[in-house]
């Protein structure tokens, strides 16, 4: 399981043109979801993004988390984060996940996140679905985190 973990000002998601999510300041998650992934991956890297520090405390340094500062998440599903890439000019997906188990460890990664950030706070993409993505980066502070055979 892979997340690409930003440090956000703000993001938002959109979906046919209509807005369906989003957040101030906080972290912004692309969640990928690999074959053999299951409930251990799910619960590591959710305890990963929420407790990385990316966030500057008093004297600059990144020594806050997502925790910390009570910031906002947007999680939003992205298959391509587990693309196999080694070889041609074209991406093969046999990595990822089937779509109902990407779809159920997704669901549940938000599930989780939920009651340590607050559910107000905790804000989603749509699984399987066309989205526009907004975000102003803040930093910018982008990492690839994993969980998991993908570390």
């Amino acid at each position: 399981m892979k997340g690409l973990v930003q440090r956000v000002l703000k993001a938002g998601v959109e979906v046919d043109g209509r807005e369906i999510s989003r957040i101030d300041a906080g972290v912004l998650v692309f969640l990928g979801v690999e074959r053999g992934d299951g409930q251990n991956e799910v619960r590591e890297l959710c305890r990963k993004v929420l407790s990385y520090r990316i966030f500057p405390d008093g004297a600059g340094r990144m020594n806050l988390s997502l925790l910390d500062t009570g910031g906002a998440l947007l999680v939003v599903p992205q298959f391509t984060l587990a693309a196999d890439t080694s070889s041609g000019t074209r991406p093969g997906f046999s990595r990822a996940a089937a779509p109902e188990v990407a779809k159920s460890l997704y669901l549940d990664f938000l599930d989780l996140a939920r009651p340590a950030v607050g559910n107000k706070n905790v804000k989603e993409g749509r699984f399987g679905a066309d989205m526009k993505v907004n975000l102003v980066n803040d930093g910018p502070v982008t990492f690839m985190l994993s969980a998991g055979q993908g570390q």
